[in-house]
């Protein structure tokens, strides 16, 4: 599959970075909040131009829907809206930013273990949560460039986790797949990935060596 559409829940300053790294790619782009879309569409038009705003339901009809609100709002999301769709988990848990969540302080899945069981059908993937939203838009270079930051990438769906490659890829950055979703514990907020900008080559070197002490 090569996704054409992007749709974001959430219009903080990481999903409008993403936004408009995506249309600038040259995706077609909806944007949704908790708000009434007319509400939102004056921001829409000043802070990303050439997003459409929506409402979560048509948000989730994209190719790929990003997920981008604060984590401790994950319950609030109906999971009948991404039964089948490939869905990117750009969220963290990082209790000294946000304070201890129950939800995730207790249970010894990665964040992103936990919101694939809310969301029951969704084909879900970790990535876009290890770069400054500040960088996403300065940091992209074309294929090929020595330079190119890579981007980590986990899920138990390998369809779904090459598509998120495509995009990532379109964005300006190497994806590196991991084969399953809770190799997301390698690039959660305190690891090495999660602090520095590193090639494709470092990147999968640090995943490997990750991956190897998960199990």
């Amino acid at each position: 599959m090569i996704p054409a559409s992007i749709g974001i829940l959430g219009a903080g300053r990481v999903g409008t970075a993403v936004a408009r790294q995506a249309i600038t790619a040259g995706y077609s782009v909806t944007i949704a909040t908790a708000k009434p879309v007319e509400s939102i569409r004056l921001m829409t038009e000043i802070i990303v131009p050439g997003a459409t705003p929506a409402t979560a339901a048509e948000a989730a009809r994209a190719d790929i829907v990003i997920i981008a609100i604060p984590l401790h709002r994950y319950r609030s999301l109906d999971p009948s809206l991404f039964e089948g769709r490939i869905v990117i988990d750009v969220m963290n848990y990082w209790a000294p930013i946000d304070g201890e969540l129950d939800d995730f302080e207790n249970d010894p899945r990665t964040s992103s273990e936990i919101v694939q069981d809310h969301l029951v059908g969704a084909r879900l993937v970790k990535s876009l949560n290890h770069i400054g939203y500040r960088d996403m838009e300065v940091h992209g270079r074309p294929a090929g460039d020595p330079a190119r930051r890579a981007l980590a990438i986990a899920s138990d769906d390998a369809e779904a986790a090459r598509a998120v490659a495509s995009f990532i890829d379109r964005l300006g950055y190497d994806p590196v797949v991991a084969d399953r979703l809770a190799a997301g514990r390698a690039f959660q907020p305190g690891t090495v990935i999660f602090k520095g900008s590193h090639t494709a080559d470092e990147m999968t070197g640090l995943l490997s060596a990750a991956c190897a002490t998960i199990g």
